[in-house]
């Protein structure tokens, strides 16, 4: 057996380095996080060439003592801690002393630092030894500049990426930074050209439109929960505002952007029936809880924390996304294409006189000489106008006016002379009190009718809204039926159905027939792979039976038995959506205005389960901009 050693100072600080600092982007992670810890209010980021060549980082911190500017160079040397206790209770981005030693044993470093009040400094460092160190004249903050990272580590150099992958991951630290300190002023320098500013203002909003755009930001509903002794802030997106992947996902525990499976978990839950397949949220989450209730010391570059409540964090996140979601005001607007500007006209040849034919003159005469014949307008159709049958011997009932009044009991005529009885005298009576007749409100839409067979038009003040009968008839029946507490109720096929399925299919249905029961389902075994279903649910057509099923079976298939709730959606889920009215089918208007009816009284009636948007609105605005009237 090889004899044991201990490894030389220089290869143990390479080791560690290969922990901490994995590319240019990890040292600006690294050099940032000290910089917010140093109470920074600025803090500008310059690189050339991906940073590999050159990377500077400069703040106006407190700056570093002169006498321990060159300690804190060396491994595990810390300002932020002390004892063992304050491990427990970590409130600083950096506590692990090993970020600058790891930076300075790959690279070649020049620091600038001063205090307030002090003299400022300079150091040199090569391969983290000091080579220059004289005082300097510099504003107070800290200058950090690291040039030819990884020189003396030619493998690491292997594994680095273009410059402009490295400039986009190093974007990428700083714009993290940026959404968890919105207090911070940050800017990103590359290549002599800012790509990256931002107010520092704490505007979180104000900064992830100068983080991600205008788009982004406007698809986004606050986020403002309490749970227990956890706050969360931020933004998310709309279900119809989802992205492809997770890269817009952005999560931040006590100012520390971080990955959590967790938090990824509870945000995604709570767009559950509210957003389509294959489709991710975007947020920005900051989750603010005890030093004690969370271990940011699980991963040696901060990224992954421990918490020790996951329960009380997943329902925080999931109940905070899915209220603001709720209570997200208005409807989806449509969406129209950007006016293209005309192109410039060509111009027109030039014309030419000549002399008319004696045949030409002859015809344009005639015109001249025929009477002229008033037009007769073409009858007017009003579109989408609803047809109600006549109701034979009934007269039309008087218009209601406008207006409040009272009415008071009519006098009895007077009596012939000889039939009056002899007067009697009595006491003035009171007037009986005016009773008001209650006016009927006008409703504050009216639908004006169908258009395609699939979409409901709505006239609502100075707007059109187009209603997705199909979406919306879907998410009544799926709201309807998860708020029963009781088993769907089914209904007895007369005559049963026989449908083939896999043998996947039909073992993992067969195997959970108590399961389906619950769900309205009866199947037994038919022999030769087809079963017969007996009992469907009394919402769904026996026509939808069959691809119902198979829906549920794939559901069970993916282990969704494991987790009831999940499935108790995708199978109500798949009830509503074979149940629902589908696009084409000729809707009569009395169900027409009562779909129209539960839609307009009801406030979260606005994604199908499929997260589709139940009803768009289309602006006056909009139209007139259309037919170039504004």
């Amino acid at each position: 057996m090889p004899k044991i050693l201990q490894l030389d100072r220089h290869v143990a600080d390479l080791i560690a380095a290969g922990e901490v600092v994995e590319r240019p982007a990890s040292a600006v992670k690294e050099l940032v996080e000290n910089a917010v810890d140093a109470g920074a209010a600025q803090v500008t980021v310059e690189i050339q060439n991906g940073g590999m060549s050159y990377l500077r980082v400069t703040d106006n911190g407190c700056g570093i003592a002169a006498e321990d500017a060159e300690t804190a160079f060396l491994r595990h040397a810390t300002s932020k801690l002390r004892t063992k206790e304050d491990l427990a209770a970590i409130g600083t981005l950096g506590f692990r002393g090993e970020a600058l030693a790891a930076i300075a044993s790959v690279s070649k470093i020049d620091l600038l630092t001063k205090t307030a009040g002090a003299e400022g400094l300079s150091l040199r460092l090569e391969a983290g030894r000091v080579t220059e160190r004289s005082p300097a004249g510099c504003p107070d903050g800290t200058t950090i500049v690291v040039r030819d990272l990884f020189y003396n580590t030619p493998a690491r150099l292997k594994f680095m990426k273009r410059d402009t992958v490295e400039a986009s991951q190093v974007a990428g630290a700083v714009q993290r930074q940026a959404l968890a300190h919105p207090d911070v002023a940050f800017r990103l320098i590359k290549d002599g050209e800012t790509v990256l500013q931002t107010a520092g203002n704490g505007d979180l909003h104000g900064t992830i439109y100068q983080v991600f755009g205008r788009q982004l930001a406007v698809d986004m509903v606050e986020v403002k929960s309490q749970w227990e002794n956890l706050r969360l802030d931020g933004y998310v997106t709309k279900p119809t505002a989802t992205r492809g992947n997770r890269n817009y996902q952005q999560f931040f525990v006590n100012g520390r952007p971080v990955k959590s499976r967790l938090m990824t978990a509870a945000l995604e839950e709570a767009y559950a029936n509210q957003m389509m397949t294959g489709r991710f949220p975007g947020c920005v989450l900051c989750l603010e809880l005890p030093r004690q209730a969370v271990d940011v010391n699980v991963h040696p570059a901060k990224t992954e924390v421990k918490f020790a409540n996951e329960r009380a964090v997943f329902d925080c996140i999931r109940f905070g996304v899915l209220s603001a979601l709720n209570k997200t005001p208005g409807r989806p607007a449509m969406q129209l294409e950007k006016e293209k500007q005309p192109a410039a006209p060509a111009p027109k040849p030039r014309e030419t006189f000549r002399t008319m034919t004696p045949a030409e003159y002859k015809a344009f005469t005639e015109v001249l000489s025929a009477p002229v014949k008033k037009p007769v307008a073409p009858p007017v159709e009003r579109a989408f106008q609803t047809r109600v049958p006549p109701v034979p011997d009934r007269k039309p009932a008087p218009a209601l006016r406008q207006e409040t009044f009272s009415y008071e009991a009519a006098p009895e005529p007077p009596k012939k002379p000889e039939e009056q009885p002899p007067v009697q005298e009595k006491k003035p009576e009171e007037r009986p009190e005016q009773t008001a007749l209650p006016i009927p409100e006008a409703p504050a839409y009216r639908v004006v009718g169908e258009v395609l067979d699939t979409y409901i038009l709505i006239e609502q003040g100075d707007a059109v809204l187009f209603l997705d009968k199909h979406a919306a008839h879907e998410r009544i029946l799926f709201e309807t039926l998860k708020a029963r507490t009781t088993d769907v109720m089914a209904q007895i096929l007369l005559t049963p159905i026989s449908a083939a399925f896999t043998p996947e299919e039909t073992g993992v249905l067969l195997e959970n027939g108590p399961l389906l029961a619950r769900y309205g389902y009866e199947v037994e075994d038919f022999g030769g792979g087809d079963l017969l279903i007996r009992r469907i649910p009394a919402e769904l057509d026996p026509g939808q039976a069959q691809s119902a099923l198979e829906e549920l079976a794939a559901s069970l298939l993916e282990g969704m038995a494991k987790d009831p709730e999940a499935l108790r959606d995708a199978a109500l889920h798949t009830i509503a959506c074979k149940a629902a009215i589908k696009a084409g089918w000729h809707t009569e208007p009395a169900e027409r205005d009562a779909l129209v009816r539960q839609v307009m009284e009801r406030d979260d009636i606005k994604y199908c389960p499929h997260g589709r948007p139940v009803m768009v609105t289309l602006t006056k605005k909009q139209l007139e901009k259309q037919f170039k009237r504004t």
